[in-house]
């Protein structure tokens, strides 16, 4: 029987007449294979894949694919689709071999470091629902007896991981969607996409034409050479990743009718990974240097064994496996003897060089082209995370939405400045080097930095800004400038790892946020221009609030997805009749509304050619209005309202808004004058006290005011009512997209949740597990944000979690530790909202 949830295996193919769309897939890898299995459980029964090589082993990176499944991950879309992967593969069998050994995982700590960050991902793993513990160096070397546990703190076991059989899942589904009416053609080299009008239409290859509706790259490594025929950008990059063989290892016995029967084991504090092979060890390592290929230049397979055996035995001869360089490998082998002293006894037998796809932020790229319509990218995916992918592709392909949150994963979310060809290489073989390392959740990459700076970036060095990256702009996190404003504020000492990129600073900036002013950098906010005849009644069905209010009128509202899911939150200023400023999160948002924007209607991002400065606090109208000879009053000028003014020499758009609860505005105008607006504001502010503050202050400050970080409190798996956000709803206001689907939502299962730490010298990050009692031991839900409150004197957090009523205790935990929490009124700062109406 299937596993719950799976898709049954379907009937024979239909009567051609009512197949449905035409859809081609490009690989036959297990992303390919997996896809055709999930669209023809899903009714589409057109499907046709092409792969360039001989099947059941094409010679992709499947192929050699050492087979891993760790399902734990600090991106909770990269675990579902991990699970998923694990859940459906169990449920595969090829001649009575099945697709999954579930001989677990065991991820091994060698320093207080790593048993430190072991702590952390099994609070992950618990927060996401997977099922792992804690163990002795006993239980390790119970597990592993080939281990030295004398060189091990601890280790992380997880029982249901395990091993994938790559190959053989990806034959069982191209025969299950065979069975359904899919038809998988090999040896076809893909060397054209047609299109017309913006669609695609076709698929050329070197034995003929394929006409298609939709298209799907799934070629993994070859995915920039089928995305360049297509003119869509596909920003991976490949790298090889030294695998080895030992020969027969002393104290290793093959188990009959199985590879293995230990757990992987990842020893990534010198970066490798151990497998069984029978009475012999895989040796997999990240540990040395990057090693990029150039996908254009890598061939075909041309080998012509039909056999997964012959296939897997000859890894070297497939075009994703190329020779081992035993150089590279000589660190990590004597690294592996220091784990495992049997080694000792063995020699490295044979090995080789596998190519794998690497993005510069180390996810997928999936979705469907903008640009080429009916186009779709199932890229850079690895084995673990494959059935996940499929599936999700197939119900965005099929519904329209994905059924999970994808945004880290979206096609759509790199910025146009991180998609040169020399960007993607340098993160990506930086993502290499780090993808066993101990990453903190603000650790930024070093590389290529500065990349994208507003104009008060000088200024900004001067005062000693210590900057952070995202979205390739530098945003300052604190000013060196304010340390001597935080000497006499008493602020809990933090554990080592909530202290990095962390500075008492910031509760100084806090604290002069709320008693006089503080100027934020606010320009990596990202801004939208809509204009042209029908604008508001495009962004009147496209968004949840009411925008059909005089110019000069800002509104908070939502894009929603179909399903009712929040796809972003938007402020939304209307400058003019047909003339609209809107503040968005991400690239995608711009993507979103140009899919369904009419002819007349003109979108574009105006982040690059304009700057932002935030001005907040008791004082903000202290400071801004003598500068100005236009009417800043709270009569003049309320809360929510936009107006062009000038502020000393510089013509701004000002808009009175405040995400950290206090009086202000975020005063707009071109890069050209942002250095003029930021030393105007300086000079004049000089007697008020005035300073520059950064956003780990921001975030406190947002925090207790309890305003949402979409991305991170909200995304397309929640519903305004549950997230918090439902009075940006009107439903009264005539049909938008995603209305339909609120019908009756409005009683949630579930909330965001504000929590405060009962101890005032505890903080959390975010990600952490929380209990609430009568749980059974199983995680409630998991923090999202989380920050010091500086103002209330103790960290807030916010949560997903079952409706609670406030005072109701609950616990987070963080390294392993149980701390004390209670559910909170919110907002927990100024709930009148006195201090922003002033």
């Amino acid at each position: 029987m299937p596993a719950q949830g799976l898709p049954a295996q379907g009937p024979p193919a239909q009567d051609p007449r009512i197949r449905g769309p035409r859809t081609v897939v490009i690989g036959a890898g297990i992303v390919g294979c997996s896809l055709a299995d999930e669209l023809t459980a899903r009714g589409l029964h057109d499907v046709t894949v092409l792969e360039q090589g001989p099947l059941p082993a094409p010679g992709g990176s499947t192929s050699h694919a050492p087979g891993l499944v760790f399902r734990t991950n600090t991106s909770k879309t990269l675990t579902e689709f991990a699970a998923y992967t694990v859940e459906k593969f169990n449920s595969l069998e090829v001649g009575g071999l099945s697709c999954f050994e579930p001989v677990g995982g065991l991820e091994l700590a060698t320093t207080p470091e790593r048993w430190a960050d072991l702590h952390r991902r099994a609070g992950l793993a618990a927060a996401w629902g997977i099922r792992g513990e804690l163990i002795g160096p006993a239980r390790c070397k119970e597990l592993w007896p080939l281990l030295d546990e004398s060189k091990v703190y601890g280790g992380f076991f997880t029982p249901e991981d395990g091993l994938a059989r790559a190959v053989l899942a990806a034959r069982a589904q191209m025969e299950r969607a065979e069975r359904r009416g899919a038809r998988f053609l090999d040896r076809h080299t893909v060397t054209g996409i047609e299109q017309e009008n913006g669609r695609v239409t076709g698929v050329i290859t070197d034995r003929g034409t394929f006409p298609a509706d939709h298209v799907v790259s799934a070629a993994g490594f070859w995915g920039p050479v089928i995305g360049r025929m297509a003119g869509v950008d596909v920003p991976l990059l490949p790298l090889a990743h030294q695998y080895a063989r030992t020969g027969p290892v002393p104290g290793l016995q093959a188990v009959p009718g199985t590879e293995a029967a230990r757990p992987i084991l990842r020893f990534q504090d010198r970066d490798l990974y151990f497998r069984e092979h029978g009475d012999r060890l895989g040796i997999g390592s990240y540990a040395h240097r990057p090693l990029p290929v150039d996908p254009f230049t890598v061939p075909a397979f041309d080998f012509t064994a039909a056999s997964y055996e012959k296939a897997a035995a000859l890894p070297t001869r497939m075009p994703s496996a190329l020779p081992f360089t035993p150089e590279d490998f000589a660190p990590s082998w004597e690294d592996s003897t220091w784990l495992l002293p049997a080694l000792d006894g063995t020699e490295v037998d044979e090995g080789f060089n596998g190519v794998f796809s690497f993005t510069p932020d180390g996810m997928p790229v999936i979705g469907e082209s903008r640009e080429l319509r009916g186009f779709w990218l199932a890229e850079a995916v690895w084995v673990t995370h494959s059935a996940g992918v499929a599936r999700a592709v197939a119900e965005w392909m099929t519904t329209g939405a994905p059924g999970i949150d994808v945004h880290e994963c979206d096609l759509t979310r790199f910025e146009d400045a991180q998609r040169s060809p020399a960007y993607v290489a340098e993160r990506g073989a930086q993502q290499f080097v780090e993808v066993y390392d101990v990453l903190h959740p603000l650790q930024p990459m070093e590389q290529p930095r500065p990349l994208r700076v507003s104009p008060f970036h000088t200024r900004q060095r001067e005062l000693g800004a210590y900057s952070l990256e995202g979205g390739g702009w530098e945003r300052p996190h604190w000013y060196e400038a304010n340390a001597p404003l935080a000497a006499g504020i008493s602020v809990p000492a933090r554990d080592a790892w909530s202290a990095r990129h962390w500075s008492p600073v910031a509760a100084a900036e806090a604290r002069a946020t709320r008693e006089r002013v503080a100027l934020y950098d606010m320009t990596p906010l990202r801004r939208l221009e809509v204009t042209g005849p029908g604008s508001l009644e495009f962004l009147q069905y496209m968004t949840t609030n009411n925008l059909a209010k005089k110019p000069g009128a800002v509104t908070y509202t939502l894009l929603l997805d179909e399903h009712g899911g929040l796809r972003s939150d938007l402020t939304v200023a209307r400058l003019g009749p047909e003339r609209f400023q809107i503040g968005a999160n991400s690239p995608a948002d711009l993507d979103w509304l140009l899919r369904h924007a009419p002819a007349g209607v003109q979108l574009r991002d105006i982040t690059a050619g304009t700057c932002c400065i935030g001005v907040w606090g008791p004082l903000a109208r202290d400071l801004v209005q003598p500068l100005s000879r236009d009417d800043f009053s709270h009569k003049g000028f309320g809360y929510f309202r936009a107006k062009q003014a000038y502020v000393g020499h510089v013509p701004v758009t000002a808009m009175r808004l405040s995400y950290v609860g206090e009086l202000g505005w975020e005063l707009y105008t071109s890069a050209d004058l942002g250095l003029r607006l930021w030393d105007t504001l300086w000079e004049a502010g000089r007697d008020l006290g005035v300073i520059a503050a950064g956003r780990s202050a921001f975030n406190s400050l947002r925090l207790e005011k309890g305003y949402r970080a979409w991305g991170h409190d909200m995304t397309t798996e929640h519903t305004p009512y549950e997230a918090g956000v439902g009075f940006a709803v009107r439903l009264d206001k005539g049909d938008f997209v995603g209305r339909a689907a609120l019908a009756g939502l409005d009683t949630p299962r579930r909330k965001l949740t504000a929590l405060t730490l009962d101890d005032p010298a505890a903080v959390v990050l975010g990600k952490e597990p929380v209990y609430v009692e009568g749980s059974a031991g199983l995680a409630s839900g998991h923090v999202t944000s989380a920050a010091y409150g500086y103002t209330l004197g103790r960290c807030v957090a916010y949560a997903w979690l079952p409706p609670l009523a406030p005072g109701t205790a609950v616990h987070i935990e963080y390294f392993g530790e149980k701390v004390p929490a209670t559910v909170a009124d919110e907002p927990l700062f100024d709930p009148k909202m006195t201090r922003i109406r002033r």
